[in-house]
């Protein structure tokens, strides 16, 4: 369970970069939106069951949660931004 909260934390980073790299505009969107998949089934899913199943203490889980809301405040920004900024555009290349 441990392993794959880690894998679901890095594929978040992982995303956001593959994206990044892309050319074409929806292909980045799909992958921040998968960024922010991963995100929510690490926080929402898998930290949860950790907590439940007492494999982290409390003092973890609400740090750790402390800093991921701000993290998921600063995606969906990133996100919200880059749409934003390429309405109109869906056929071109944007970075």
């Amino acid at each position: 369970m441990g392993d794959q909260f880690v894998c679901a934390t890095d594929s978040i980073g992982a995303n956001i970069a593959e994206g990044y790299d892309r050319y074409h505009y929806l292909e980045k969107l799909m992958f921040y939106y998968f960024a922010r998949d991963s995100y929510y089934e690490a926080n929402n899913h898998w930290l949860s069951l950790l907590k439940e199943q007492n494999l982290i203490s409390e003092e973890y889980y609400q740090s750790y949660t402390n800093i991921s809301n701000g993290f998921s405040l600063k995606l969906n920004n990133y996100i919200a931004t880059f749409q934003k900024k390429n309405k109109g555009h869906k056929n071109k290349s944007n970075n």
